[in-house]
Parts: structure tokens; sequence; C-alpha cells
């Protein structure tokens, strides 16, 4: 192969394999894109990653799967979902490790399976090359990094006016690019909401060490993300814990906010309140005329207080990061917070299709 690309799945999360997974990623050169439900597995900023490849993914993601001649999937499944990148299958080779024969040839034709620990196989795959390229440290392939640079910059230079955007309502996008530049991500949590927070949040946040994002998608539950995040904190209590809904989403389950108040659960909530249900009015158009259905209401920072956590509205965009600073700091006494923003219904969304489409 002269133009490898490596899908990495959950199974590298659960393996523990990143480390492994990075060695093979460098000596090789070969781009790396994660599955929804296994971003985080490999670093989102170094210099082989291409992202996540959900329903939205960055230009890398799409641009190299063009090119490629060999699809290497290390702890995936390759399961078919309209949450999920199709990849390209004309031209192609397929590989596939997995630790479950269920998964081979499932969705996609493989041309090589092999069953086996995801940690294990890639060490062994390591050991193979390292001694095929002696002395060197890897293969001579030094302009992929600087390809991968050059499409990603174009990527985030093409959507700055929105990640940056002063406009009002606010636009979520600005909400996710200030959050990432507030926290610290080699300690933090982010998860999200099924639909609009989810295709906005995948191709933006970028995750850079293992289970630092909790990906989910296959199915479509709205409030999903509020137990994932309180179970998250749970399990690292001294992680900042963060997830991003939309106004259904916390009309689902909003009063379960109560929950990590009563139990010191020190989460943050991100609302990105645009007072509809975005998209559902193409689903439902008799019932959102007749009835306004998608349309929604409410003072969901004010339900936060009365609930025993801490709540905050915000109206201007530059006054973003430091409200997400104020909720982090009440998280650090073990009080949740509920940070209410008034967003513009944004239905812009990165995705390309391939070139088998």
């Amino acid at each position: 192969s002269s133009t490898p690309v490596i899908i990495a799945g959950q199974g590298i999360l659960y393996a523990g394999a990143t480390k492994e997974l990075a060695t093979l990623a460098e000596r090789t050169q070969t781009p790396v894109i994660s599955t929804l439900n296994g971003k985080s597995a490999f670093p989102e900023n170094h210099p082989l990653a291409l992202g996540c490849a959900g329903l939205s993914q960055p230009d890398g993601v799409i641009h190299f799967l063009n090119k490629a001649d060999l699809i290497l999937g290390l702890g995936t499944s390759f399961t078919r979902s309209e949450y999920i990148t199709p990849f390209p299958t004309k031209g192609r080779i397929y590989a596939q490790i997995t630790n479950w024969e269920g998964d081979l040839s499932k969705d996609y034709p493989i041309d090589l399976g092999v069953i086996g620990d995801a940690k294990s196989t890639i060490a062994a795959m390591n050991h193979e090359i390292q001694s095929r390229l002696g002395v060197k440290k890897h293969r001579d392939n030094d302009a992929i990094p600087k390809e991968i640079a050059a499409v990603k910059q174009a990527f985030f230079q093409k959507w700055q006016p929105l990640l940056e955007s002063n406009k009002r309502p606010i636009n979520p996008y600005r909400v996710i690019w200030d959050l990432m530049h507030v926290v610290d991500r080699t300690k933090t949590i982010v998860t999200h909401e099924a639909g609009s927070p989810r295709d906005q949040t995948i191709p933006f946040y970028e995750a850079i060490v293992p289970h630092g994002y909790i990906g989910w998608g296959k199915t479509t539950q709205l409030g999903t993300s509020l137990g994932l995040i309180q179970g998250a904190k749970l399990s690292k209590p001294d992680y900042t814990c963060v997830n991003i809904m939309g106004d259904a989403a916390i009309g689902m389950v909003g009063m379960d906010f109560e929950t990590a108040a009563r139990n010191q659960i020190g989460t943050t909530t991100i609302v990105l309140k645009n007072s509809v249900m975005g998209d559902y009015t193409g689903y439902h158009p008799v019932a959102a005329d007749k009835f306004e259905i998608h349309k929604l209401g409410g003072n969901y920072a004010d339900v936060a207080v009365a609930l025993g956590g801490y709540g905050e509205q915000v109206t201007e965009p530059g006054n973003l990061k430091s409200a997400l600073r104020r909720a982090l700091a009440e998280n650090a006494e073990g009080i949740p917070a509920l940070i209410e923003v008034i967003s513009a219904e944004e239905s812009r969304k990165a995705v390309t299709s391939h070139s088998d489409h």
C-alpha cells in the first residue's frame, strides 16, 4: 500500500491500545481516522490525526479516504449507520482487526481479517514493522503530516467565521470553540446529545486523551448525555465533565439534574437554547404548522438553581468563557452547573461525501 488509512474504533479504548496505535501510525506515517465511538482513541492534535468520521467530519477525513488504497480497521466493527461516515469500497483493500468474528465482513467486504486483542495484535505489528525498518524510526513519507496540516488549516479557516462569531443569538459553533479553549483537555471528558449538538461537536472539539470524549450515536435517544456525564464524573472525579444539550433534550431529562445536586456530582451542562427542536419541522411538517410542536420554551438556568445547582444564562458571545469558568469553579465544590446559552438555530454542518458517492 502507498496510501493507507487507519480507522480506529472503540476497541482501541477498551484495549488501552492508544500508545500502540500511535507507534504504528508514526512508524508507517499513516493517517488515522476515529469512528464515532472511537473518538479520543487517538489524540486529535497529533500530526497524523484526521479527526472523527461521524455524520459530520473534518475535511481531512474525506480527503484521505478518497486517496486511500488500503483501509485498515483497528478495534472497529465497521458498522454502517446514518450517523457514521460511509467508507468508500471501490478499488480499496480492506483489512480488519477485531476481537469478535461476527464483525468480519459484517457491513464491508474484508480482504484480510484478524481476530485478536487490539493492544497485543498492534504490538506484534509494530515489532514486525520495526524489524523491517531496521535503524530507521519510520517510513520515509514526511509529506503526509504536511498534507494533513494543510488540509486541517484550510478546514478551520473555512469555519472560523462561525467558530469565532460575535453574532447574537450566539452561534453553537462559538460555544464549542470557546469550551475547547477554556477546559484543560488533558483532564476533561465531553459528550453531547444526539442530533445537532453531536454533529456540531464532532468535527471541532478535539479530544486529546483516551476517554476524553464519550462517543455515542448509533441510537439517538434525546437526554442520554446527562446520565452519561454524571457517570463519567463518578468514574473520574478529578476530571472536568461537560455535556452539551439542546432544548428538546433537557426537556426529556432535566429533572435528573437534581440527582447531581443531591449527590454532589459536579458536572457542567451546556444547554444550547434556540427555543426549537432543531430539524424536526421536516419530519413533522403538519404538526409543526398546526400545533408548533417544534417550538420550546423555559428558563433552564432558573430550573437548575431551583433543583439545588448553579445556573447562569448567557446572551453575549464575549461572556461565554467567563461563564464557563464560573461553572467549573462551582463544579470544584461538588455543585452541578447549567449554562443556558441563548443560541441561534444552526443548520450548517461539516458534511462531505467521498468519491464513491
